[in-house]
């Protein structure tokens, strides 16, 4: 089974240095504070601290193509092609376009030449390229696939089940968006996993990605999904490697959300996130008995309409998938605080997380007396329950994430309005 639960997962930090080649951990998709409704915190010196404590070793420099921010990741060393170091985290250079359709794709380059390239190409089909990270383009999927590959990057789909604006929101199959064009990866969004997408045969041959499309550095963003990659070294080059799976690179694990924490999981009212089955949404017509609000097809019904088969066929290059939640939401619930942003909560995340190494050792590896004698008892209690799964979900849909709950009476509450963690991205 290549789907796996924390209880069934002994997690080992990824190494820079080995002998049989590299392994990093590397989340590809972020956004700068160029981009709409990201957080001013969003720059490269508090992204190079805070990536470590997550236990990453890559990141995505997002908005490659927007001037200033280019300018700053321009002002770092280039340690190796395409990648640069800022502290102890490297970037590599990345960003997200928008097509005429409202379908995202997600792209990583090669070089800043190859960034300053593909911008005056798009430039010539978007209004926005010089103001906003995600720029806007006039142009087809394919049509932007074939630019990119023709600057030597790589490209596929972002969040690519989700309702607003991705692949299968809008067509049916890949080559419906894309053509014949070259695509390297997809990316499966908070809201999907393997299981969920292995059901779909024509992704059998595609690599997936699990990236946190964080809009800010805290740690319940930046890092909530990432990949781990085998490479020879750290460079585009190794990377695109991986993608393809190619002389020995590839993706060994993607660690993310459980789908049912995703925002779209459920089909659900985007205005009381009343959950809906899609026979009952169809009937009414896609709007809410409750509040009249528009009813959003969740992830889950939109892959089960598209779906191969009932169970997934995983391949055998189908790297595992570990299921994480973010570390300070478990405090907050171990000290009956209702904001993980709270002085509390963001002071003993990092007090565990200095102490252990980083977030993912603390969720599923380091013994629960050890997290005990740092965090206290409360804490350690949670993880312990977290890693065997001793949980109730209150599922995410309509925009509004799901939620882990510790308590017996789990089955009983009712999602409440408010979100109280967790960035829209």
């Amino acid at each position: 089974m290549n789907l796996l639960l924390c209880k069934d997962f002994k997690y080992s930090p990824a190494k820079l240095h080995s002998g049989d080649g590299l392994e990093i951990n590397a989340d590809l998709h972020i956004h700068s504070r160029f981009s709409g409704a990201t957080s001013n915190n969003m720059r490269i010196a508090t992204i190079a601290e805070q990536a470590p404590l997550k236990g990453l070793h890559l990141v995505g420099s997002g908005d490659a193509l927007h001037p200033a921010w280019l300018e700053e990741i321009r002002s770092l060393e280039e340690v190796d092609e395409g990648i640069f170091l800022a502290g102890d985290t490297r970037f590599i250079l990345t960003l997200e376009v928008e097509d005429a359709r409202r379908v995202h794709h997600f792209i990583i380059l090669p070089s800043i030449s190859a960034a300053e390239e593909l911008r005056e190409k798009f430039g010539k089909y978007s209004v926005d390229i010089e103001k906003d990270g995600r720029p806007h383009l006039t142009l087809k999927g394919e049509e932007i696939a074939d630019l990119v590959n023709d600057v030597g990057g790589l490209v596929g789909p972002s969040h690519a089940f989700v309702p607003w604006t991705s692949i299968y929101k809008e067509y049916n199959s890949l080559r419906e968006c894309y053509g014949s064009a070259k695509i390297a990866f997809l990316e499966l969004g908070l809201s999907a996993d393997t299981e969920l997408a292995d059901t779909i045969a024509e992704l059998q041959d595609i690599t997936f990605l699990s990236n946190s499309d964080a809009h800010s550095p805290w740690p319940n963003k930046l890092g909530r999904e990432f990949n781990r990659f085998k490479l020879r070294e750290v460079s585009f080059t190794e990377i695109k490697r991986a993608l393809l799976r190619q002389k020995g690179n590839r993706i060994v694990l993607n660690v993310g959300f459980d789908p049912r924490l995703g925002k779209y999981h459920r089909t659900a009212c985007i205005k009381c996130y009343t959950h809906y089955e899609l026979e009952e949404a169809s009937k009414l017509k896609w709007r809410c008995i409750q509040c009249g609000g528009r009813i959003k097809k969740g992830v889950r019904d939109r892959i089960h309409e598209i779906a191969t088969w009932d169970k997934p066929h995983h391949p055998e290059h189908r790297p595992l998938y570990l299921r994480i939640a973010p570390l300070a939401e478990i405090i907050a619930q171990a000290l009956k605080v209702s904001n993980v942003y709270s002085s509390r909560v963001q002071n003993l995340w990092r007090k565990l997380v200095v102490a252990f190494g980083n977030e993912i050792r603390v969720l599923v590896d380091v013994d629960t007396e050890e997290i005990a004698k740092v965090g206290g008892e409360a804490i350690a209690e949670l993880i312990r329950r977290f890693r065997v799964q001793d949980f109730e979900i209150i599922e995410g849909g309509g925009g509004k994430y799901g939620e882990i709950i510790f308590t017996k009476q789990a089955k009983k509450r009712k999602a409440v309005k408010n979100q109280l963690s967790l960035d829209n991205w």
